[in-house]
């Protein structure tokens, strides 16, 4: 009998009893000697299952909750929203730069092009600083 009890028990404890077995380590420790924290585990337990559920009491859900869950699904998108347009705004931003350095450096580009021709058209110009005077220029006699 200890041995079958011993055995039952140790099942119990690994978790491979089925609930026959369970009811037979019940009924072979009523009537045993000794094992005295196996009566007292399966006491408790057995009163807990005594209890009668209309003595547990589940708190009422509150609408109010859902409520702020709602605002705060709002709050999200609203973050969201204002999150793309910050990052569009920026983006633009950097466009509208970009489009400007470039229209800029068009500009001068074609301020370097006219001024290179100009300086190009005034190179016969430079032939005159070697000139003294006016008179080497044109070969007077006196």
């Amino acid at each position: 009998m200890k041995t079958r009890i011993e055995t039952l028990i140790e099942k119990y404890w690994e978790a491979e009893t089925s609930l026959e077995d369970e009811k037979e380590l019940k009924a072979l420790l009523k009537d045993a000697e000794g094992y005295n924290a196996e009566k007292v585990l399966f006491g408790i337990v057995e009163d807990f299952k005594r209890e009668e559920p209309q003595q547990l009491q589940i708190p009422a859900e509150k609408p109010a909750r859902r409520i702020r869950m709602h605002w705060l699904g709002w709050a999200a998108s609203v973050a969201i929203l204002a999150g793309s347009i910050w990052i569009w705004q920026d983006y633009e931003q950097k466009k509208q730069e970009e489009l400007a350095y470039q229209q800029v450096m068009e500009a001068l580009a074609l301020i370097q092009s006219n001024l290179s021709k100009g300086q190009e058209q005034m190179q016969p110009l430079n032939d005159l600083k070697y000139l003294n005077t006016t008179n080497q220029l044109f070969q007077t006699t006196q």
